[in-house]
């Protein structure tokens, strides 16, 4: 038999020996590759990579971005071997910055501190509306990460991409919302506890529950392409992160439609 028989056609297929390790996998990954040379700025063969090999680099990669998306620095080994020391250095940082975020989420219910004397019934569903903005916009953000990681997604598709989340943020905003108003009319047939305006009240908390969905979803799908285009890793924009911001503003937004909607009521 003739070697062309027996060989496997990927001499088209010449990894740079400077290229990026995580450009070499998606490579490998597009084209199903189970080797490819390896070779210097004149052509000249210096090494050859194997599919086992790019297997640990995918491992490695996306070990780093699950670590940056949770909000902790890359380790550089495994888990026990990281000094003690050296694992709360890693950690402390993003704790930091997140700490001072959501600082800010006190500084918003102090101003809006009148609002809440006068309405304490609001104060109840504040865990509710923050927690469903961040979580919508740290399901966006993994979503959009990962598809950037694949290449799927691009700077050029931010608009595809608003588009899309904006509609998607508005579906599931309607869904939360129309959960958030039946909790508050059936339990007010069992309880004073929402007091004698209730439906206002579950208007109030459905409509901020779809406008704070809607921003999440928009934060966490489009910081990290924004990220990705100044040359920032956009698994920076890590869930803990979007959470924080969306927290913040999503507390705004709540009571901005507070004093829209019961104003002469209960405000």
């Amino acid at each position: 038999m003739k070697v062309r028989d027996l060989m496997t056609p990927v001499s088209f297929f010449k990894i740079p020996v400077d290229m990026d390790q995580e450009e070499a996998a998606k490579i490998f990954s597009k084209y199903k590759l189970p080797s490819a040379p390896v070779v210097d700025a004149d052509s000249r063969l210096v090494g050859t990579l194997s599919a086992n090999d790019i297997i640990e680099v995918i491992e490695e990669e996306s070990t780093e971005d699950i670590q940056k998306m949770a909000g902790v620095e890359v380790l550089d080994k495994p888990y026990f071997q990281v000094p003690f020391r050296e694992m709360i250095q890693k950690r402390v940082t993003w704790l930091c910055v997140l700490f001072f975020g959501e600082s800010l989420t006190a500084l918003a219910m102090g101003f809006f501190e009148g609002e809440i004397e006068k309405a304490v019934v609001l104060a109840l569903f504040i865990p509710l509306i923050i927690s469903s903005g961040g979580n919508s916009g740290s399901q966006a953000a993994t979503l959009i990460v990962r598809a950037m990681a694949l290449r799927e997604v691009s700077f050029k598709d931010w608009w595809q991409v608003c588009r899309r989340e904006f509609l998607s943020g508005m579906a599931l905003g309607v869904i939360l919302g129309a959960m958030g108003f039946a909790m508050i009319a059936v339990r007010s047939q069992f309880s004073d506890i929402y007091g004698a305006h209730y439906l206002l009240l579950g208007l109030t908390v459905s409509a901020s529950l779809v406008l704070v969905v809607i921003w999440g979803t928009l934060c966490g799908s489009l910081l990290p392409i924004l990220l990705k285009r100044l040359g920032f890793d956009p698994a920076v924009a890590s869930a803990p992160f979007v959470a924080t911001m969306v927290d913040v503003t999503g507390l705004v937004i709540y009571f901005l439609v507070g004093m829209a909607v019961l104003k002469g009521t209960l405000l």
